[in-house]
């Protein structure tokens, strides 16, 4: 710890975001960054704990207190080889991560935790900008050949543990860019897809092979690269999302919110999208769930400058501060608000759909109900109030209530996955499948969680099949 007092002579100091009024005719990164000198001073308040919980909330097990004192002592090299030890790409987590390393920070208890998220964004540029981060070529090839399917976060993480245990490693993508829904999920105002270019050239130069356009299990076969390669992960994602099965659900402006977020990526990448173009302009939108895809659906629609935008979410609002329930170092169910929210969102909560309404085929209006929501038993009951019922007027509606599992049609289906009782590939302890050779890794394995989890679960699948090969 470089400087003791630092969490009392220094206070929090974020980046903060560019101006609402400017941001919004734009898709740039709306995040700002501090000058070095204040980034130093906001590591130099690490107080390098006895336990560090930031590094037990972490899902990669950064090791938070060194890397922070090697930045507050402006030792860059030192400072990413320690944060690349736990972590393929910490530019990112430092981006799009919701830091439960810093909720979890104990200058957190007085809600001044450490700009932990800032600062490890920083410095990964920082690193880069001195070219400290170069290609890692393996020296030796082991001869084994493993393919990847998926270049997501779990994908691209499993990928280069593998290729710097020296096998032979072949991504296969069925976009034309690899990234996943880092590259097609995400909007561009939270993570600039050059970020994502610059880490796969990286890779690329240290030997791992990107097929993109090939979508296994359709355009290739399962069953091929069974013979071809010596071990296969899967990291395909949950993609299927959770759909609304309601009267008028067919109807022309209702849309899942992937559907539209894919799209605006794609117009901004400046490559051919399926279907009509989904333009919220002078329109009014309703976006149905309340995590962090539908905030990213409101700041899209406020930059294709849409009349109205409104959220609804069928939970109760959660309190500003934690309730004795929740204490620290848990993660806080408390009211998160967005940059997104920032730039203009009317925003409810305790509300269920119950209809869409519309007009020769066209969305016009939305039926929602207030509930409550009553403990009984032990379980949480909800309640409609029937006097509340309404309907909202909008033409466009996204659903954005989460992920149920990855999509079975094609490759799983091919291959004969078994899958547990949620959906998603069924692994055992060395996260391999029910066919032998065939590893699931991330969201495709254990659900729909945080990129830094799918990285975590990613490099872990990759060391399982480190262990398989040399056995075999």
């Amino acid at each position: 710890m470089g400087n003791p007092k630092g969490f009392i002579e220094v206070i929090r100091k974020e980046g903060g975001n560019r101006a609402v009024n400017e941001r919004v005719d734009d898709y740039g990164e709306v995040e700002q960054v501090l000058n070095e000198q204040d980034r130093q001073l906001q590591a130099s308040r690490c107080m390098d704990c006895g336990i560090p919980f930031c590094h037990w909330a972490c899902p990669v097990g950064s090791k938070i207190p060194e890397w922070q004192d090697a930045l507050y002592k402006g030792d860059y090299e030192l400072a990413s080889a320690i944060l690349h030890s736990t972590n393929s790409f910490p530019e990112f987590t430092g981006r799009v991560c919701p830091a439960p390393c810093e909720k979890s920070c104990v200058l957190a208890i007085h809600e001044e935790a450490v700009t932990i998220r800032e600062n490890e964004a920083a410095t990964v540029e920082r690193a880069f900008e001195l070219g400290l981060i170069k290609p890692r070529i393996p020296v030796n090839r082991t001869g084994k050949k493993v393919a990847v399917i998926g270049s997501g976060p779990a994908g691209l993480s499993a990928a280069d543990l593998l290729n710097q245990a020296g096998h032979w490693v072949t991504v296969f993508e069925k976009d034309d860019a690899v990234g996943g829904l880092l590259r097609y999920g995400i909007p561009d105002f939270k993570l600039n897809k050059k970020v994502i270019d610059r880490r796969a050239k990286l890779f690329e130069d240290e030997g791992i092979v990107f097929k993109t356009n090939v979508t296994v299990g359709e355009t290739l076969k399962g069953s091929e690269l069974l013979s071809e390669f010596d071990a296969i992960v899967i990291a395909i994602g949950a993609m299927k999302p959770r759909d609304l099965p309601v009267e008028g659900r067919d109807l022309k402006g209702v849309y899942f919110a992937m559907e539209y977020l894919t799209q605006q990526n794609k117009v901004n990448r400046g490559v051919s999208f399926n279907g009509e173009r989904i333009d919220t302009g002078g329109k009014n939108v309703l976006v149905i769930g309340g995590g962090d895809t539908g905030s990213d659906c409101v700041g899209t629609s406020n930059r294709q400058k849409a009349k109205t935008v409104s959220q609804i979410e069928i939970l109760p609002k959660p309190p500003v501060k934690r309730n004795p329930g929740n204490p620290w170092p848990y993660w806080p169910n408390t009211l998160k608000t967005s940059s997104s929210h920032e730039e203009g969102c009317n925003r409810m909560w305790s509300i269920s759909t119950r209809r869409f309404v519309g007009k020769d085929g066209v969305l016009t209006g939305v039926e929602v109900v207030d509930v409550n929501w009553k403990n009984v038993d032990g379980k949480w009951v909800m309640e409609e109030k029937p006097e509340t019922v309404r309907i909202l007027e909008t033409e466009f509606a996204f659903l954005s209530m989460g992920f149920v599992h990855p999509i079975h049609e094609g490759l799983v289906k091919e291959l004969g996955l078994e899958l547990d009782q949620r959906g998603n590939v069924r692994i055992d302890g060395n996260s391999m499948t029910s066919k032998p050779g065939v590893f699931a890794a991330g969201d495709a394995a254990n659900g729909a969680s945080l990129v830094v989890t799918a990285i975590d679960k990613g490099r872990s699948a990759a060391e399982h099949v480190i262990n398989y090969l040399k056995n075999k």
